[in-house]
């Protein structure tokens, strides 16, 4: 067992490493990277030079490449001699001026010590000469620039993503002298009656905590930086995007910290659970917070988009078992008969038919018929909203069991220990219900646990359909922006999900069916 996980394990690793790095070879190198600006306001507002070195400043932010601009490099260079004083020196702004030249700049020993530097470190320079009018002046957004860039091969921008994926916390993550008491320990939590794990020096107050949210246990000791998303959500943390909801404040009567055990509420939205520290807060927060926790969020109304998406998927997975399993035993027994036909026919169309195609299909008659909300956001009673994406997500994996159970019942009709069970006097009932039913069921256990962990996946073409805010929206929203952050973080999750999904389907597989062995010692685990 320990060999096959190990093996498993590691294969799983190298295959998301290169799941990971062809995914960044095709989105960073062949498509045309330009396309990030479509939306881009900023971009649209700058013209010529100014235009060109804002464009290298969004490469270099997205990971395309990495970008010196020689004003930094003066301004460093001066820092470093006299301090926050270096914009008053005569030389400062003399080395400033001389890219303005487009003459004389490179007899500048500044711009040559610049040029030298980068070339070395394998950059490649660029000068933007100043655009002038005919009359000598600069044109708005012409003023001259001199920028080095260099472009970052996909390997190590896969070891860049790679090396910051896992964070845990400790109690040295707080950089400040002045904090002297540094612990993690356990603490009666005020705020949900029970036991928590907080800290100081960590970033986060509450390492692990309860609250009445699903899944009701949570922790910031262990974080997963899935990137950022520049285009769609504007410099947020991907993790964040998927795991907190977008609802309205949640108000609620309750106490600051600094003030518990007095008579004093407060009705606030302020979640206490997320305190991270700040070295420098204000006198007003110094009333409130007994400590340098005073930074936080707030608490919303409604799902996050990973709650949204495993709900959906996981009453379709529900219902697809509850009905799907039943109907492929009746289908089977009812061979060749009307019941079996009618089943055959639903699974045909299932399989012939476009998702999109019927989808709408159901959409139609679910409005049509019974009233039920189309969008997702013009849901008046919010239950309803769920209706439509759970039975289009439902129908076609009842049609997938029904097909599979169909199938594998009919092989186990015909084999030697149905007719000894008949021989021996058992009923119909008894051998489909105890030997032909469990033992076609085998093949199946397999796929359970990837129909639980896709929950978290969700419906791509369901969920745009609906508009519902989950996980499905993610990708195809983010290759409509050209959102290069979102696309490797979705490879990244899917990825995952999928690889355990199959360890986990290959585990329960071997515990259920005993022709399978994962020891040397053989058995299944029946």
């Amino acid at each position: 067992m320990r060999k096959y996980l190990l093996k498993r394990i590691l294969f799983s690793f190298f295959s998301l490493f290169v799941v990971v790095m062809t995914v960044m070879l095709l989105i960073y190198s062949l498509i045309d990277r330009s396309m990030i600006f479509q939306t881009d306001d900023i971009w649209n507002k700058r013209n010529l030079n100014e235009r060109t070195v804002y464009e290298h400043m969004q490469y270099q932010r997205y990971g395309y490449l990495t970008y010196q601009d020689y004003t930094d490099f003066v301004r460093a260079k001066y820092t470093e001699q006299y301090g926050d004083s270096y914009s008053t020196q005569a030389q400062f702004k003399a080395d400033i001026a001389a890219i303005q030249n487009e003459n004389t700049y490179l007899e500048n020993a500044t711009v040559q010590e610049f040029i030298a530097k980068t070339k070395a470190e394998g950059y490649e320079v660029k000068y933007l000469q100043p655009i002038r009018f005919k009359s000598g002046k600069v044109k708005p957004g012409g003023t001259g620039f001199l920028l080095a860039s260099r472009e970052k091969s996909v390997v190590l921008r896969l070891l860049d993503y790679l090396k910051g994926f896992f964070h845990v916390e400790t109690t040295r993550d707080v950089k400040d002298a002045n904090l002297t008491e540094r612990y993690v320990r356990f603490e009666k939590d005020p705020y949900s009656g029970l036991f928590a794990i907080v800290g100081s020096g960590t970033q986060h107050k509450y390492q692990l905590y309860f609250d009445g949210r699903f899944p009701f246990i949570h922790q910031n000791w262990l974080s997963i930086n899935l990137g950022t998303s520049y285009t769609t959500y504007r410099g947020m943390e991907i993790t964040s995007v998927i795991s907190k909801p977008a609802g309205d404040t949640i108000k609620s009567r309750t106490q600051f910290p600094a003030l518990l055990g007095t008579d004093q509420y407060e009705k606030t939205a302020i979640d206490f659970h997320s305190l991270t520290y700040n070295a420098n807060p204000t006198e007003a927060d110094r009333e409130k917070f007994p400590d340098n926790y005073t930074s936080y969020s707030f608490r919303r109304a409604g799902l996050s988009p990973l709650e949204t998406s495993f709900v959906i998927g996981l009453f379709a997975a529900v219902i697809a078992y509850a009905l799907g399993l039943p109907l492929g035993i009746l289908i089977a027994r009812r061979k060749d008969t009307i019941i079996d036909h009618l089943g055959n026919a639903y699974i045909i169309f299932i399989m012939a038919v476009p998702p999109l195609a019927y989808i709408f299909m159901f959409a139609a008659v679910g409005t049509k018929i019974f009233h039920l909300p189309y969008k997702f956001a013009n849901a008046n009673v919010k239950v309803l909203a769920y209706f439509l994406p759970v039975i289009s997500m439902a129908l076609p994996q009842i049609a997938t069991l029904m097909r599979w159970m169909r199938r594998y019942m009919i092989d186990q009709m015909n084999s030697d220990y149905v007719k000894f069970a008949r021989s021996e006097g058992l009923s119909e009932k008894e051998i489909y219900n105890i030997h032909i039913s469990r033992n076609a069921l085998i093949p199946l256990v397999q796929a359970i646990p990837g129909t639980i962990l896709g929950a978290l996946v969700g419906g791509i073409i369901t969920e745009r359909v609906y508009a519902v805010p989950g996980v499905g929206t993610l990708l195809t929203t983010a290759l409509t922006a050209r959102d290069n952050g979102v696309i490797v973080a979705c490879t990244v999750f899917y990825t995952s999900i999928a690889i355990i999904s199959q360890i986990l389907g290959d585990l329960l597989l071997a515990k259920y069916d005993p022709r399978i062995s994962l020891t040397s010692e053989g058995g299944g685990g029946r």
